[in-house]
């Protein structure tokens, strides 16, 4: 069986298929919704399928980030998969975390240089469960009410901490990354008695899913469970608006604690490698 590139008319069926399997599928599925296939911007998605349901997806984005969701593809097929995409530029992998590893050994881009390669744990929260901390004095802003350069500061020690990006490209990442939050109005900032204390956002958002992503508390204070405090408040905020469940995966133990405290369960792994050189093609 051949891998097809997808069409318009394939879209409600890729879509019905990657909702099926959400919990490592908001990436591939917020931007087939958001840009659509082989749309203009850097986040729309080529994608092929396998099967009439179908039984996989392979996806690329124009900025070259793969984003599969083949669960019970052989390695055959994963191989042949890997062919569509040689020659284009390949800026990294998300994916579940058995099929990416698969992937980058099938690929050969195992010994390819990263700024990020991890498996991290995965976990998902019914919002009618979850558990709201004490949040007196705290206030949830948009994004845009913090002031620009706290924001920028916030976003470069982030890529440079979690990412491993060197200062000067965290920089300039760090500026595109607040305007495309400030654009898709995804993120915000928590002040506590009027202080900016942490800084949340969803990373790909559905009417029903939301997935957080880019936390960030600034190293003098933590400890203080801001981080939860901001990914709460803006759950309720999302669940206001129609949101049933959350996603997300944690980078540290101290991350998946704080997330478990407002009621997040265990839910798989999740594979996420950023390439150091994102011009390289695949």
């Amino acid at each position: 069986m051949n891998w097809q590139e997808a069409r318009d008319a394939d879209a409600p069926k890729i879509d019905e298929f990657l909702f099926g399997h959400i919990q490592t599928s908001m990436f591939p599925l917020a931007n087939l919704r958001d840009f659509g296939l082989r749309g203009a911007d850097r986040r729309a998605v080529n994608m092929w399928t396998l099967g009439d349901g179908p039984r996989a997806v392979f996806g690329i984005t124009n900025e070259g980030m793969v984003l599969p969701q083949c669960p019970e593809c052989s390695d055959e097929e994963l191989s042949d998969a890997i062919r569509l995409i040689r020659g284009r530029q390949l800026f990294g992998l998300a994916a579940e975390a058995t099929q990416a590893r698969r992937i980058m050994r099938l690929a050969g881009w195992e010994g390819r240089p990263a700024t990020l390669n991890s498996d991290e744990p995965g976990f998902t929260l019914d919002l009618a469960q979850i558990i709201m901390p004490d949040a007196t004095a705290a206030q949830l802003i948009p994004l845009g009410d913090l002031d620009r350069d706290v924001a920028e500061g916030w976003r470069q020690s982030y890529l440079i901490e979690a990412m491993d990006f060197d200062a000067e490209r965290a920089q300039g990442q760090a500026k595109k990354d607040i305007a495309a939050y400030l654009e898709r109005d995804s993120h915000r900032a928590v002040l506590v008695n009027g202080q900016p204390v942490a800084m949340t956002g969803f990373n790909a958002r559905l009417p029903e899913v939301v997935q957080i992503g880019g936390v960030y508390t600034p190293p003098d204070l933590r400890g203080r469970s801001y981080a939860r405090l901001a990914v709460a408040l803006h759950l309720r905020e999302a669940q206001s608006n129609g949101a049933t469940r959350a996603i997300l995966f944690a980078a540290s133990e101290a991350a998946a604690r704080a997330y478990i405290a407002i009621g997040f369960r265990p839910a798989g792994h999740y594979s996420l490698i950023l390439f150091k050189n994102p011009e390289d093609t695949a």
